[in-house]
């Protein structure tokens, strides 16, 4: 069922989560029908679920929830930066609902700007809780999310060949790919699989760089460029 699923605010006894606007966002069916029953049974006021964040963002027509559980990889082949940052522009927090081997993604997660992380194994009381939670505005403060960030210590860089940071070095310092190419005597589609490879590896050690900007700050936080200012004016 690809239709995103709404309902209006069933009647509650009163308890605080009545409050708490919530959305949830999983290509799995089962799930999403899963936390909507248990949202609801637990009064909270459950606005949507949905199977991805375009069916999200359409299904709230501008409406705002405070709190989104967001399945971590979606089957869409959205990435999970982008995911988080569209949730939170809607007006959600975001507590993402990870499978445990995952850690990579979760760093990206939490670097996005995801609130926490709870794992898709924990119990379904867990799971409100956390939202809860992370409805107040609150981190989420659990083990899944100090292991990913204590695991940065573990990859202060990611690990380039010569050849990548050529590439990232002529390309974030502003020149075009096609620019960049010519100075190292490639291709451009091969200028373009390096830069695809770098950007996968920054995802991998949980410091994902999607954009020309990202990409800068990530040259300069290891040493490839000096240190400019990526927020200033270029000069």
């Amino acid at each position: 069922m690809n239709v995103a699923e709404t309902i209006e605010r069933p009647p509650t006894s009163g308890a605080d989560t009545v409050h708490v606007r919530v959305a949830v966002v999983d290509d799995h069916e089962s799930v999403r029908l899963g936390l909507k029953a248990a949202f609801i049974e637990d009064g909270y006021d459950f606005v949507i679920a949905a199977s991805n964040v375009d069916e999200l963002i359409d299904g709230l027509a501008g409406r705002e929830v405070d709190v989104t559980v967001l399945d971590l990889s979606l089957g869409d082949g959205s990435s999970v930066t982008e995911n988080v940052k569209r949730v939170q522009a809607a007006g959600s927090a975001v507590l993402v609902h990870s499978i445990a081997d995952r850690v990579a993604l979760v760093r990206e997660a939490l670097a996005a700007g995801a609130a926490g992380v709870i794992p898709k194994s924990s119990a379904t009381k867990t799971v409100l809780a956390a939202a809860a939670t992370v409805a107040r505005g609150e981190v989420l403060n659990n083990l899944e999310w100090a292991t990913a960030i204590d695991a940065d210590r573990d990859f202060a860089k990611a690990q380039l060949g010569r050849r990548e940071r050529e590439i990232l070095h002529l390309y974030a310092s502003g020149l075009p790919l096609k620019l960049a190419a010519e100075q190292l005597g490639i291709g451009y589609s091969t200028a373009r699989e390096y830069l695809d490879r770098i950007r996968v590896k920054y995802v991998e050690v949980g410091r994902p760089a999607p954009t020309k900007v990202d990409l800068l700050r990530r040259a300069v936080e290891d040493g490839i460029l000096p240190g400019l200012d990526p927020d200033g004016d270029g000069r």
